[in-house]
């Protein structure tokens, strides 16, 4: 149900929280090289591409919906996500590429759920009753989705079958824990905690047992850690201190990419932009654990 064109998106395009018209701009970063290559710019708002496991398409959202371009920015279409049309940044792809989980808000049901569809599209199968939740992973044999979700006033990691199910309680530490997302080889879960004052990456056994502590900066935010599918490397978004709370991610700041190994060694920028909110919410590493796509902006005239 790919629907191949592009003008439902151009129909309908979305300005910056600040009101002012948005420019994205759709980039791959060659985490070797620090060569960045230009997709595609959009006058108007997408975020948060994923790459597929076939490396032949990004995928995004923009507008409530979700679409996909190859990665020579040749427009592909919309992926027919049925009556949910709210979709959200985060969304994440199975490890066998046939599926895509979703969070979005659906007819009748407000706040955001996670749901599950055919990537070439489809009708979308609830997942999680309970809202709010807000999807970034999914385990590599398919069977357990992790995410944040707001439960009596807390925020915190869940996971809960891909079936549907009970969901399970994995951190309960004070403050925002949030972005997991499993490790290739699904021994741990990722994701990032104010719990000690700034945001910094966490690291976890998928059972919750033995959080660690990843990075330790004095003076960033850290957010959504992703691992490269050899397992091998994290990257990861950073705000400066004093640019936005430790428990915010917005939108039209200035930020870096930054990239580690999987033990937490060789800490390093790769990248700096003005980005945030949407420039790489989700795992967006190339099949080659080399590439990186992510999505810089620019407002008005910049």
């Amino acid at each position: 149900m790919l629907v191949q064109t592009a003008v439902a998106v151009a129909l309908f395009a979305p300005m910056a929280a600040s009101g002012q018209q948005v420019t994205s701009v759709l980039q791959v970063l060659d985490t070797k090289t620090g060569e960045v290559r230009t997709v595609k710019e959009f006058p108007y708002l997408i975020e948060a591409p994923n790459w597929t496991k076939d490396g032949k398409w990004l995928v995004y959202n923009s507008g409530g919906q979700i679409y996909r371009i190859s990665p020579d920015g040749e427009e592909a279409g919309l992926i027919d996500t049925g009556e949910v049309r709210g979709c959200n940044n985060d969304h994440v792809l199975s490890a066998d590429g046939k599926s895509i989980a979703i969070s979005a808000n659906a007819p009748g049901l407000p706040g955001s759920r996670i749901f599950i569809l055919p990537l070439e599209g489809g009708k979308p199968r609830l997942v999680t009753p309970i809202s709010p939740s807000y999807l970034h992973g999914w385990s590599p044999d398919g069977k357990t989705l992790c995410y944040c979700a707001e439960r009596n006033g807390n925020f915190d990691v869940y996971s809960i079958p891909a079936d549907g199910g009970e969901e399970t309680r994995l951190t309960t530490a004070e403050g925002l824990d949030d972005g997991p997302e499993y490790s290739p080889n699904g021994k741990y879960i990722w994701f990032n905690s104010v719990r000690t004052g700034l945001m910094q990456v966490w690291r976890m056994k998928a059972d919750g047992s033995d959080q660690r502590q990843m990075t330790f900066d004095e003076d960033l935010n850290s957010w959504f850690p992703h691992v490269s599918p050899n397992g091998k490397k994290v990257a990861f978004i950073a705000y400066h201190k004093g640019d936005l709370e430790p428990g915010e991610h917005l939108a039209n700041k200035n930020v870096v990419l930054r990239v580690m190994t999987a033990k937490g060694r060789k800490l390093h920028t790769v990248l700096e932009l003005f980005g945030g909110q949407g420039t790489i919410n989700v795992n967006s590493w190339a099949p080659d654990s080399r590439h990186l796509a992510f999505v810089s902006y620019r407002l008005g005239n910049q």
